[in-house]
């Protein structure tokens, strides 16, 4: 997050015009793929079109960020170890006791908490019934993918009564990035937060310092076993739904049984204080309306990358996403809800009742304010409004301006939806997956794909389902054509700019849904959104290529279409795919290999000593027999 070190301090004019012709004169290759397939215009809105915030608070804030001493004067790099002892309990919430697995005993599990520069040692010990990993979301892991945590992508999972050990570098990162399970409905409950603050201390950050950083981990509660969730997910039976949001592990007092009231999480300020929330989704599936009554936010950073000041009342967090945001405690004494609810997609998508947590912020000392005393709740948006979320991402534009690649080497375009793998010949009852460019992904079984890259023996003989994964659609009609399963992969040269046009289905009618595509090992510039189907002349004159916001989870709205672009500068295999757990178990994802450099300094270096090896499938069972 923040700037590199060492990036020059001062502000570099940019001809948006010239910028904008330059990547669309080396773009226009793909674009003409993209016309034979007639996607016709779309609506676009630009990000710069923001809400105003303070002029005196935002060139603070810049001012900060430009005459900070890079790298200065916070203190050598430290080593940051942790043991992440994995294991089921039982908890009861709901009259219901619920076998649940955690890390340590807790639910968030424990932050991480690191300063940029620092190694981190993660030793995690294995003591569940299930195959487990632990992904280290956002971190870049530059030359480091084996630690990358990713199940059958990277490694196999870890077994039970076994351990392993995570080692990486939180290098040129500043900001709330978290940690999760990442084989099957896992990190349902085997999350936690990761925060990565200042070499030069907090005292450094491009906003004012708070008086207090609080971590808000939004997750959802399950009354039943998360497994048996993810058993009847993969038999395509998907109207599993949880009970509840929690917010930092608590359900809220909308939640009852026989009586008994859920607790409450509680945030208590003090008038006048200023509170850092980092703020983390760890749900399985669900984009989050968040707000306190009474109050605003300024956000100041999203995935461990500073923006540009934005003030408002409601934040909008998918799935995989963190917003790092300033709360002044500036109004009257008292208590005030802090609500986190859920969105849904409309029909024909299964409709459920409004998924809600409610937590607390108290004002203490507070006179004449008790526990008697009437909570303020805000007002919530619609559960299928979509426009608070288009525009909240809108607004975000990054605290400088960025050096966005003009040209582009290599540009996809994926249309995201369902398709159908049945015969109807009558023998299926359940055909329903998910797919990109019409393959829905299967993980491989017996060998990791990094594994297998790395030996170079990407083929069929090492990973039976191997596809290659392709540019473009084969139909300009979401489900009009036949699905295929495979495990797809994308192979790019190392340092290859890499553009690439997310489209959800377009009409209502259709299953559409907002999907957070969360890349592994590298950040994104997200160059713009828009509802309808993108059209690649008009839109591509739009795009933000002078402060666009970068992230490493892109949200493509539904019924619309998202546009990024990067830098394959990563060696090794890096998933991407949507972030909510029921889509990419059905098949919405692709694995991008990035071929080594000419260098040493470019080349992934070999696994580390301790790494297990699937051995041909003997080590890669996740769930536990029934």
């Amino acid at each position: 997050g923040g700037q590199p070190r060492g990036a020059r301090a001062h502000v570099r004019v940019v001809d948006r015009a010239q910028v904008i012709s330059a990547s669309f004169a080396t773009s226009a290759c793909c674009h003409s793929q993209f016309l034979q397939f007639g996607w016709p215009r779309c609506a676009s809105i630009h990000p710069s079109g923001a809400m105003a915030v303070g002029a005196a608070l935002f060139f603070f804030f810049l001012a900060v960020a430009l005459t900070a001493a890079p790298g200065g004067g916070g203190g050598d790099a430290a080593l940051v170890e942790h043991t992440f002892v994995v294991s089921e309990i039982m908890l009861n919430h709901l009259c219901n006791d619920t076998p649940v697995i955690v890390v340590n005993g807790q639910l968030p599990g424990p932050a991480i908490e690191a300063t940029e520069g620092d190694s981190v040692v993660v030793h995690v010990i294995n003591k569940s019934p299930h195959g487990v990993t632990i992904h280290w979301h956002g971190v870049k892991q530059q030359l480091n993918c084996w630690a990358d945590g990713a199940g059958m992508i990277t490694q196999c999972p870890i077994q039970p009564n076994k351990n392993f050990t995570y080692r990486f570098n939180v290098i040129g990162q500043e900001g709330t990035l978290w940690w999760h399970a990442h084989v099957g409905f896992l990190r349902a409950t085997v999350h936690g937060a990761l925060i990565i603050r200042p070499r030069s201390g907090p005292g450094s950050y491009p906003f004012p310092k708070p008086d207090k950083e609080i971590p808000i981990v939004i997750g959802e509660w399950w009354d039943m076993e998360i497994v048996q969730v993810e058993r009847r997910a993969a038999s395509r039976i998907f109207d599993d739904w949880p009970r509840s949001p929690t917010i930092n592990g608590k359900l809220g007092d909308l939640s009852n049984c026989s009586g008994f009231i859920e607790d409450n999480y509680v945030l208590n300020v003090e008038h006048g204080k200023t509170y850092l929330l980092r703020i983390v989704n760890a749900a399985l599936h669900e984009q989050y309306n968040f707000k306190i009554a009474g109050h605003e936010f300024t956000v100041v950073a999203i995935d461990a990358n500073y923006v540009k000041p934005y003030t408002t009342d409601t934040i909008v967090i998918a799935s995989g996403e963190t917003v790092d945001a300033l709360l002044v405690a500036g109004a009257p004494p008292g208590r005030y809800y802090m609500i986190a609810q859920a969105m849904q997609s409309p029909e024909p998508f299964l409709q459920i009742p409004v998924l809600m947590s409610r937590g607390v912020v108290s004002y203490y000392p507070s006179k004449g304010s008790t526990d008697d005393t009437p909570i303020m709740a805000p007002e919530m948006p619609d559960q299928h409004d979509a426009t608070t979320s288009f525009y909240f991402r809108g607004n975000l534009t990054s605290l400088l301006p960025q050096s966005v690649p003009a040209n582009v080497d290599e540009q996809l375009f994926i249309a995201i939806d369902v398709g159908d793998i049945c015969s109807h010949d009558g023998s299926h009852d359940n055909c329903m997956v998910t797919r990109l460019n019409n393959i829905s992904f299967h993980l491989p079984t017996t060998t990791s794909l990094l594994q297998a890259h790395y030996n170079n023996n990407m083929s069929t003989s090492a990973i039976s389902m191997l596809k290659e994964f392709p540019r473009c659609p084969p139909s300009s009609e979401f489900g009009y054509s036949p699905t295929s399963v495979g495990t797809a992969v994308r192979t790019v040269r190392y340092n290859t700019t890499v553009e690439i046009v997310f489209q959800n289905p377009y009409s209502s009618g259709m299953f559409s849904a907002s999907n957070p595509m969360h890349l592994h090992g590298h950040d994104l510039f997200i160059l713009g959104q828009g509802l309808g189907k993108f059209d690649p002349v008009k839109d591509v004159q739009a795009y933000n290529l002078v402060d666009p916001p970068v992230r490493n989870t892109a949200l493509a709205p539904i019924y619309g279409w998202t546009a990024i672009r990067f830098v394959a500068s990563n060696p090794g295999v890096w998933f991407l795919h949507c972030h909510m757990e029921k889509h990419v178990s059905s098949g919405m994802a692709l694995a991008l290999v990035v071929e080594d450099g000419p260098t040493p300094e470019t080349t992934l270096p070999p696994p580390p000593a301790d790494y297990r090896s699937c051995d041909g499938g003997q080590n890669n069972r996740a769930l536990a027999d029934e």
